[in-house]
């Protein structure tokens, strides 16, 4: 039935958010590409234009009212499931668009590892440090504790590989010189607190901050200001209580 792949394409969009809403890991952020789902529905698409057409013509050509009116609910049955079928199409890739987006904005040291059907292929990775000039702030000191954050690029389709990577390079190039001093990868929103509570979600060494040294272990709570783990909460390692 017209609809059932877009619908099932969808449900496969709302599961993946689902889990990158209760898991932190990186491998989760982005399900693989339902390249044949997507094959499949620009098949369907092309079809029902065809239908969408020849029933049109039809129309233009039928003199006989009660005809007219059944090839009319035809071709509107065959119009709008059509388009139903490109907003799903849109939906799904802009929802992994914007995940593709939220990753390199928030992941400090992302690497991007594999690609062009290399599965783990070691060489062909590239780094996002977006703050490698500033060794003399404080929130460098932090992610210097830090281990690289590793996404298997894999799960994407060629295109999507591509846009990450090239995106990857548009924001380093934005945190190079003409941008150094300013954080663009901090929050939008005005922190309503200087000082904030945090737990620790896995272990993370030590953070040098203004005010000391900080051993981020495992399940352990800190009164730390805001700004100085504001990254590290968006990485996952520490979560605001």
């Amino acid at each position: 039935m017209y609809g059932d792949l877009s619908n099932k394409l969808i449900l496969e969009a709302k599961r993946a958010k689902q889990l990158r809403e209760t898991s932190t890991s990186l491998a989760s952020q982005l399900t693989p590409y339902q390249e044949t789902f997507v094959r499949n529905i620009l098949k369907e698409v092309e079809q029902l234009k065809q239908n969408a057409i020849f029933l049109h013509e039809e129309i233009v050509n039928e003199t006989d009212p009660m005809q007219l009116k059944m090839k009319k609910c035809q071709y509107y049955v065959n119009f709008f499931a059509m388009e139903r079928n490109k907003r799903c199409l849109l939906a799904y890739h802009k929802d992994r668009s914007d995940t593709m987006d939220s990753l390199c904005w928030d992941q400090q040291n992302l690497i991007l590892n594999g690609g062009n059907g290399n599965k783990g292929n070691k060489h062909d990775a590239t780094t996002l440090d977006n703050n490698n000039n500033n060794d003399d702030n404080d929130n460098d000191n932090n992610s210097n504790n830090i281990d690289n954050e590793t996404f298997d690029i894999n799960n994407l389709s060629h295109e999507e590989q591509v846009y990450i990577r090239e995106y990857s390079k548009l924001i380093t190039s934005l945190n190079g010189d003409e941008f150094a001093d300013i954080d663009l990868n901090g929050s939008l929103v005005p922190p309503s607190e200087v000082f904030i509570d945090v737990r620790v979600l896995k272990d993370a060494g030590e953070i040098q901050t203004e005010y000391g040294v900080f051993n981020l272990i495992k399940d352990s709570q800190f009164f730390v200001r805001q700004s100085d783990v504001e990254r590290l909460i968006q990485q996952g390692y520490l979560k605001k209580i």
